[in-house]
């Protein structure tokens, strides 16, 4: 007899999976320290006028699969209708199974509002009444879904010239406890030959009041932004290496390209990677120093529809999956990190799954300092974060590494729903882990399990990220 879709042991396929899910990880907190969402809006307690801006604004997930489904643009990114947008969700989500996005819209459907009928355009007009009228009425602004998705910590992705005034604003918020917190991403200061960089470095200097003619003055202004945002509560950075080429520098010869970039716009592949790695190394010793964790996502390839690109900009659903060679730049940039001043707590993901053996095998050769999972190896990210990615991910580290100290799941979304992702990652992992108990290669022994369990859903990222706010508890 087929089981039922999306019931209560849904993704639990034995009786070990669905204890070890229901006991154990169904009613933990969320530390989300990775995700993209407004800072702006938490504070506001944005609302939500339909359920098209709550879903389809700004979800490149789902506007790739429109696509794929024959959806015009006008109705994806264009000035189409929110309700006729609606519709093409709708008409493309029954052509979506074995998609996570067909799950993920179903959870969200069910865990927030409460619909359990599968979405398609028959329903749809009743769906979108019935949503719509709930996101009218109290309870659904942005922190009261943050709130009900009981999540204690929340970090956004912030660029070093921001300014930061609303997660203060949001630390001084009565009766809201969740830790908003900022992530340093530095990436405009690190792509020395994009056309962001020399505006950026101006903002830089505007930012941290100070002059910016040279590189040692450069550095200096990076540090004052770090201590800044330690100051508001950061404790994590976030790079994107969507190509990893690591090359040792002197001082003299990176001040030297940083001028050339300025002056000229443009520099030698080999120079972008000079500056790049000094400047990374630099960083490393400052995030070591103020106890930071460090963040590498390697090997997106981004922006590769020029067309689309020149008229919907980044961020839209043209990136993909990168390759190149990975192994011996990774570890020589983390070697160079380990020699300078000890690497700071380090976190590994690429897009390319062919890059997880060499992910998780480099986390062992640098673990150090009594740090339980010092060097993670990342979770299924982007392209990855559906059943099998997951899956994946987590054996090559229970094969190659210590699966009970891994942090776990975040979002990297962008939409307030989408913390129906930690129900997703949860039952995958209670399934596999259960499967294992059932099988025999793992003890049926409660409080082994229940530890396990509970600290990859949450206090494994508690004890690696030392939130204050946390800690404090």
């Amino acid at each position: 007899m087929a089981k039922a879709f999306l019931n209560e042991d849904f993704l639990l396929n034995s009786p070990t999976a669905v204890k070890l899910y229901h006991q154990y990880a169904k009613d933990m907190p969320i530390v989300d320290y990775h995700c993209h969402l407004s800072p702006q809006e938490i504070y506001e307690n944005k609302t939500f006028k339909n359920i098209t801006e709550a879903w389809l604004y700004g979800d490149h997930y789902k506007w790739r699969v429109m696509r794929a489904n024959g959806v015009e643009e006008r109705l994806i990114t264009g000035d189409g209708d929110d309700y006729d947008k609606f519709m093409a969700w709708a008409r493309t989500v029954p052509q979506l199974i074995g998609n996570p996005l067909y799950h993920w819209t179903h959870l969200e459907l069910q865990r927030f509002f409460g619909v359990t009928e599968l979405l398609n355009e028959k329903n749809a007009p009743a769906i979108w009444e019935q949503v719509n009228a709930q996101l009218q009425g109290e309870g659904f602004g942005a922190r009261d879904l943050i709130t009900k998705s009981k999540v204690k910590v929340v970090c956004t992705t912030d660029d070093p010239v921001d300014d930061l005034d609303y997660h203060t604003k949001i630390s001084q918020l009565p009766n809201f406890e969740t830790a908003v917190l900022p992530s340093f991403r530095p990436d405009k200061g690190l792509e020395i030959n994009r056309a962001t960089f020399r505006p950026w470095v101006t903002k830089l200097s505007e930012a941290a009041k100070q002059e910016i003619t040279d590189y040692g003055q450069f550095l200096k202004a990076l540090e004052s932004r770090v201590r800044f945002f330690h100051s508001i509560g950061c404790r994590v950075s976030d790079h994107a290496l969507d190509t990893l080429g690591y090359e040792h520098a002197s001082l003299e010869e990176v001040s030297e390209i940083f001028l050339k970039a300025l002056e000229q716009g443009q520099v030698s592949a080999e120079e972008e990677a000079k500056h790049k790695s000094y400047t990374l190394v630099f960083l490393g010793q400052l995030y070591a120093e103020l106890d930071w964790a460090m963040q590498f996502h390697i090997h997106a390839l981004r922006n590769n529809n020029t067309a689309a690109f020149r008229k919907l900009g980044p961020d839209t659903g043209y990136d993909s999956i990168n390759d190149g060679p990975i192994a011996e730049p990774l570890m020589k940039l983390l070697d160079a990190l380990e020699q300078a001043s000890g690497l700071p707590r380090t976190i590994l993901y690429s897009l390319n799954p062919t890059d997880y053996h060499v992910l998780a095998s480099v986390a062992g050769s640098f673990q150090s300092g009594g740090v339980k999972g010092k060097i993670q190896f990342g979770t299924a990210w982007w392209f990855n974060d559906h059943k099998e990615g997951m899956l994946e991910q987590m054996k090559i580290l229970a094969n190659l590494g210590v699966l009970p100290r891994f942090i776990g799941m975040l979002t990297d979304s962008r939409s307030f729903l989408s913390y129906t992702r930690h129900e997703y990652f949860r039952r995958i992992l209670c399934d596999l882990v259960g499967t294992w108990v059932e099988e025999g290669e793992a003890p049926a022994d409660d409080e082994l399990l229940e530890e396990l369990i509970r600290g990859i859903c949450y206090h494994n990222a508690v004890e690696y990220f030392r939130f204050p706010a946390l800690v404090k508890q």
